[in-house]
């Protein structure tokens, strides 16, 4: 089958599920868990800073592996996005460690063995990254390969369809919780740079390292600054 005729096949099954069950960011990453050899999925949102938002996950293990790469800005989306190609790495333990410390030792704590990333774009417009993790040690066989590229181009269809369908200078409600986490980010950051006095670039950094020190989603800290119950100073830098 062509790959063009797959990628038909998989948006007309996602809308048929989103009917009944869903938001369609929600029903595509369940499609492509279902139709992989895979343990779990993710979409995130990118832009050339990197990681802007976690848009859907199908489980424990894929949302933490969405969420690392949010909170971190390192990990195979990161890099499938800022190069344009897949990123696949069948062995994290022995493959990835020096690439993404950070997130090689949380993505192994919760149980991911493999990672597969693939991106989403349309020239040079970057959109996101559409993640397949395992818990077993693998490669993705070739046919495997295949459906993740006719899953990336249904992902990047169903991208440009929501924020088209909403109007210009709107956000669809499917991408609206997840570009408010990134506002909280993003407000988060600029608190901190002055708390620290440093550049946004820089707190960003010192946001993103108390995050994954403390274990918690980037989101959470980003809150607890935003809501003033969590201060930095110079000694956190």
């Amino acid at each position: 089958m062509a790959k063009v005729d797959r990628v038909a096949e998989i948006l007309a099954e996602i809308q048929g599920s989103a009917a009944e069950d869903g938001a369609l960011a929600d029903c595509l990453v369940r499609v492509g868990r279902d139709a992989m050899d895979v343990t779990g999925v993710g979409l995130s949102l990118m832009t050339d800073a990197g990681p802007s938002a976690v848009l859907a996950a199908t489980d424990g293990s894929a949302r933490v592996v969405e969420e690392l790469q949010f909170s971190l800005g390192e990990g195979p989306c990161v890099d499938s996005v800022r190069t344009g190609r897949p990123v696949l790495h069948g062995d994290l333990a022995r493959t990835a460690l020096q690439l993404w410390p950070g997130f090689t030792v949380g993505a192994l704590d919760a149980g991911v063995a493999a990672v597969f990333a693939f991106p989403l774009q349309v020239g040079a417009i970057r959109l996101g990254a559409l993640d397949f993790s395992r818990d077993a040690v693998g490669p993705l066989e070739d046919v495997d390969v295949r459906e993740a590229m006719a899953l990336a181009g249904a992902a990047t269809t169903l991208l440009l369809h929501l924020q088209l369908e909403s109007g210009s200078g709107d956000v669809h409600v499917d991408l609206a919780d997840s570009l408010v986490d990134r506002a909280v980010v993003h407000q988060a950051s600029g608190m901190v740079a002055v708390q620290i006095e440093a550049d946004l670039a820089d707190a960003l950094t010192v946001l993103r390292a108390r995050a994954f020190a403390s274990g918690r989603p980037i989101v959470d800290v980003a809150r607890d600054v935003v809501a003033r119950n969590l201060r930095f100073s110079h000694d956190d830098v």
